[in-house]
């Protein structure tokens, strides 16, 4: 034994007596993910995905399909349905270096505690309210427009104007549409309108017919079938195309293999199958990138046409090109 390991006995006693540990601890369980947003670059033009939560959507939702025909899909893309299948809800911030743009504003509060993150993983990614030129919405359901406003009534995003289409303002906004739709959907209705009510008595709610440029490189696509102005927003820089569709695929595991399969929520199945086959060839015919609201975060990707049906090509995890 030399001095130097006849030492070490001694030492470990030292330790031990002086109440140190002997060795590291283990490292603890964070039990929380990185912060919700993700970048992608279309041309110069900047677009980040943020991650507002996650609902958990019943198979039973699905119409066009047998019970057994959707979980035989849904167990396919190794997906669980209990409680539900877990659906994201994601929004989309588009920088043009002039304009900061939001698509969508995520549900806040009401849907529960599984959504309502956007506020926190917009300011991870580098912006705050303040800094929001404009706020687009693919429509006026709550997942999708209660991040407007606050819990106190007051426009979250206050500099911003806030559009959606004429078609889906006049739906439901209308009291006397809200007042004839079955109760179960009035509160649908009702969400919508004290979501928009800020911009509205600010004069900062505007509406637009889809099929024109909203801002340079910004255009709106119609959509329509899930909602009466159900609108999606092209983002165009030099020969690169990113559509953000909003609801056109709430359930990858199944509406991309069997496009006919609707689901509750849609205001005109028959049209929101019609206009989700139409974007489906469209976006694999021009390998349009595309970013999903309801589509596994961060909802970018490309849309494949197979043999049958079609496929998802999620994106796949890139840094962006250091400033030059």
């Amino acid at each position: 034994m030399t001095r130097s390991t006849a030492f070490l006995p001694r030492f470990l006693l030292m330790l031990s007596l002086l109440g140190l540990p002997l060795a590291q601890a283990a490292a603890p369980l964070h039990r929380q993910q990185a912060p919700g947003y993700y970048r992608m670059l279309i041309g110069k033009t900047e677009v980040t995905a943020i991650y507002d939560g996650f609902i958990e959507l019943e198979p039973g939702l699905l119409k066009g399909a047998s019970a057994k025909d959707v979980q035989k899909l849904i167990a396919r893309m190794f997906q669980t349905t209990t409680p539900g299948v877990q659906t994201a809800v994601n929004a989309f911030v588009i920088n043009t270096g002039d304009k900061l743009i939001l698509v969508d504003s995520g549900a806040a509060a009401c849907f529960g505690p599984g959504m309502g993150r956007l506020l926190g993983n917009l300011k991870a990614a580098g912006y705050e309210p303040g800094q929001v030129d404009a706020v687009l919405l693919t429509h006026l359901h709550a997942d999708h427009a209660c991040g407007l406003r606050s819990a106190d009534g007051k426009a979250v995003f206050p500099k911003a104007d806030v559009f959606a289409s004429k078609q889906d303002a006049d739906f439901w906004l209308d009291e006397n549409a809200m007042a004839t739709a079955p109760k179960s959907a009035q509160g649908l209705f009702r969400m919508a309108q004290e979501s928009v009510a800020p911009y509205v008595a600010s004069g900062r709610f505007k509406t637009f017919t889809p099929g024109g440029t909203l801002f340079g490189g910004v255009s709106s696509v119609a959509a329509f079938g899930h909602t009466p102005g159900h609108t999606a927003y092209l983002v165009k820089a030099g020969k690169e195309r990113l559509l953000l569709w909003g609801d056109i695929v709430h359930n990858h595991a199944s509406q991309f293999v069997r496009p006919d399969i609707s689901i509750e929520f849609d205001v005109d199945a028959a049209k929101a199958i019609e206009t989700r086959q139409r974007l489906f060839v469209e976006a694999a015919r021009d390998q349009l990138w595309i970013g999903g609201a309801h589509l596994p975060f961060p909802g970018f990707g490309h849309v494949r046409k197979e043999e049958n049906g079609f496929s998802w090509v999620p994106v796949e995890y890139a840094p962006l090109p250091s400033k030059k």
